[in-house]
């Protein structure tokens, strides 16, 4: 009875999304990446995984 521990693809993707959601709603200035635009977009490949996985 082992407890597998290991994440999935869409959950490692999703737990970028939310750091780099996080990151661009701090005070914090970026030069060249708009950190927003690139969590919406993990966001949506970890949303799109199971679909582009299989």
């Amino acid at each position: 009875m082992g407890i597998d521990r290991t994440m999935s693809t869409q959950a490692v993707l999703y737990i970028i999304a939310v750091i780099l959601l996080a990151v661009a709603a701090l005070p914090v200035p970026t030069r060249g990446v708009n950190t927003a635009l690139l969590g919406a977009a993990v966001a949506l490949l970890a949303f799109a995984w199971p679909v582009l996985s299989t």
